[in-house]
């Protein structure tokens, strides 16, 4: 092992420098992320010659609109994912979230208590996921598939099976809103995604979750507190999946208790389509982003297109299958180096 790393040393030593791909962090993420950069690229030329609506500016902003839901959620679980677990709560939880943020706007709650109750909620649901995962041997698909039952059961007791309609302006313009000509979900987004790579590149904990995900026994004799390590990535997962339910309730003006299923779908697919990894220890939030660009663009395009809806869910299966199979053939071949 040590001579081959020699010989590698050596053969840099000899070509002078080496590759700025190899030595650049941004263009290492280039090289990453450039066959969904080509597929985004390539999906939005199909698009735009297919169909005379998909490049009018109205519709850009919905779709940009739509897929900030999706984006929050998946920040989260790309987070998980990293850690080498899986969150199948999270749909739950966006329903539930928009369910007791209406709720609290109703009853005359000031906007701050509209927000703060639900994330509240999903750092609760995301810290008890955490901690049975970290401490017992329940795999987290076991784990996160029963919460996702019960917070589903939790939305539905709150409203009694009937949407909760929005009567709060202030409320419902996190939604609908613009600064500056800028959507406001878009803005959540962008500051989510700050904060959350400042956390992921630029502090102990991130590089925990990374060793965590990548190799959890040597994380731990690293002297890594993996079992909180986890439990603090689920609460992020649960209180960016109560966000995102807060910003959909908004826009929908309602808090609806049937809203959410399938979300966790959307959001594995955008993470693995950005390059997470399911063995967990590899991912970025901007690969992620892409990933949620071409699933969101791929949603849109269908329907203006006017494919039948059975025919997305195969489409959208077939896309997941996909993404899987390059995550495995990319592990496949670091196995063989």
């Amino acid at each position: 092992m040590l001579n081959r790393r020699n010989a590698d040393m050596e053969t840099e030593g000899a070509a002078g420098t080496a590759s700025p791909w190899n030595t650049i962090p941004f263009l290492i993420w280039i090289k990453r992320n450039m066959a969904a950069m080509v597929a985004l690229v390539f999906l939005c030329i199909v698009l735009s010659t297919a169909t005379e609506t998909f490049l009018v500016h109205g519709n850009l902003v919905s779709v940009l609109r739509q897929v900030c839901v999706n984006c929050l959620i998946a920040f989260g679980i790309t987070c998980v994912l990293i850690c080498g677990g899986i969150d199948l709560s999270v749909g739950s939880v966006v329903a539930a979230a928009g369910v007791l943020a209406v709720q609290c706007g109703n009853s005359g709650f000031p906007l701050v208590i509209c927000v703060l109750v639900p994330l509240l909620f999903g750092a609760v649901i995301g810290f008890i996921n955490g901690y049975i995962i970290s401490h017992t041997t329940i795999p987290p698909f076991i784990v996160t598939l029963s919460t996702q039952i019960i917070v589903r059961g939790i939305s539905y007791i709150l409203t009694g099976g009937q949407p909760a309609q929005s009567g709060n302006e202030a409320f419902n313009n996190l939604g609908v809103g613009s600064v500056l000509g800028i959507p406001i979900p878009v803005i959540f987004v962008v500051v989510t995604f700050i904060v959350l790579y400042f956390i992921m590149n630029r502090s102990s904990f991130g590089r925990h979750v990374y060793a965590t995900g990548g190799n959890k026994e040597a994380a731990k004799y690293a002297g890594v507190d993996t079992k909180w390590v986890q439990v603090r990535v689920f609460i992020i997962s649960g209180v960016l999946a109560a966000l995102a339910g807060v910003v959909l309730a908004a826009r929908l003006y309602s808090g609806q208790p049937s809203v959410g299923e399938g979300f966790e779908r959307d959001a594995i697919a955008a993470s693995v389509l950005g390059g997470t990894s399911f063995n967990g220890g590899i991912g970025t939030l901007g690969g992620t982003v892409i990933g949620v660009l071409i699933i969101g663009v791929l949603n849109n395009g269908m329907n203006l297109l006017k494919i039948n809806s059975y025919w997305q869910f195969v489409v959208k299966g077939c896309v997941i299958l996909g993404a899987v199979y390059v995550d495995y053939l990319k592990k496949r071949g670091s196995l063989k180096k």
